[in-house]
């Protein structure tokens, strides 16, 4: 039977947090108004000297966790490859710096890491142990525009296979199963100049049923070269930077995950613009919500807000109201589809 619960990914609040206008204690008494069941945190930006972090820090964590209740869920981290200007990190640095985040998680209560999509894969194995000796599961995200058939997500899962392991596994981003190009990212772009024929061209791509990255593939061979009718619209460096973006969003039937259903340990709950019909304008999530349950998922749901990037500097950023609708959404399509 399901048990799909709901988190909130402090991604979604950010903007608040890094402009100093919400401190993490107001993050968490919000997400306490909401009803939020459970946390998922970003260590590298919401807690300084990660993965060493203070004592303090520390205390202040617990404090937190203790006075709110709120479910420590998933640990986002990212391994910097690229920390220095000269050379990426050698693969033994690479683990040790994965060692010293499970460490921390474990710490923080966590028993769930989300690496990065880029992350090596051949640093798993090798921290494997630390992982099972401090009950953290490593999963890496698989996310739109580097979905189940780009290269290093494959090579993570031949691994993820070959060790077969609880301890390792996927989390699933929800902007695989785009239904439309983001409204609200097609209106930023028009906002700073872009050609509206451009923007036609991509939601044609979603009205076909395909997305950018199976459209272009198709014309040219490959996923990531425009098509010449596609450059041919280009007005300006905004245009293109525009069908740069389209490529993170793709169309995937729900279906696409029966194969990894096992490996599945947490989904992020990618959403960009809750419209006043309590809906997501991209992702049908009652479809989502219901193909979860079929399926039988006992895990969380994470709502990770986006739409804060297509939002022009001279307009409020409404993530707290998004965050809210979003959870509302889950909260009632999880209650239907579980009856």
């Amino acid at each position: 039977m399901s048990q799909i619960k709901r988190a909130v990914s402090l991604y979604s609040l950010q903007d608040k947090y890094a402009r100093g206008i919400m401190t993490l204690e107001d993050l968490f008494s919000f997400l306490v108004d909401i009803g939020v069941e459970g946390v998922e945190f970003i260590t590298d930006q919401m807690m300084q000297g990660t993965p060493y972090p203070s004592e303090g820090s520390l205390k202040n964590w617990d404090r937190l966790i203790e006075k709110y209740n709120l479910k420590p869920v998933c640990n986002d981290i990212f391994i910097n490859t690229k920390l220095y200007k000269n050379r990426v990190l050698t693969t033994k640095e690479s683990v040790k710096m994965l060692v010293d985040e499970i460490k921390l998680a474990n710490r923080l209560g966590f028993d769930l890491i989300r690496l990065v999509s880029m992350t090596p894969p051949e640093i798993i194995e090798p921290a494997l142990s630390t992982a099972e000796k401090y009950n953290v599961t490593l999963a890496l995200e698989v996310h739109a525009g580097m979905s189940f058939s780009h290269p290093m997500t494959q090579a993570f899962i031949d691994v993820m296979k070959k060790l077969d392991s609880k301890y390792v596994g996927l989390v699933v981003d929800t902007g695989i199963f785009c239904r439309r190009h983001p409204r609200i990212s097609k209106n930023y772009f028009l906002g700073l100049g872009m050609n509206p024929e451009v923007g036609a061209y991509v939601d044609n791509i979603f009205d076909q049923g395909l997305d950018p990255l199976q459209y272009f593939e198709s014309r040219t061979g490959n996923a990531h070269v425009f098509p010449e009718d596609l450059k041919k619209l280009f007005r300006s460096e905004t245009d293109m930077i525009y069908a740069i973006f389209c490529s993170g969003y793709e169309n995937s039937k729900f279906e696409i995950l029966d194969d990894y259903f096992p490996y599945i340990k947490h989904f992020h709950g990618k959403f960009y613009e809750m419209t006043d019909d309590g809906a997501e304008y991209s992702i049908p999530y009652d479809e989502f919500i219901a193909y979860l349950t079929r399926k039988g998922y006992d895990g969380y749901v994470a709502s990770e807000y986006e739409g804060q990037r297509f939002v022009l500097f001279d307009q409020p950023i409404d993530d707290l109201g998004q965050v809210k609708k979003h959870q509302e959404m889950l909260k009632r399509l999880i209650q239907s589809t579980s009856r």
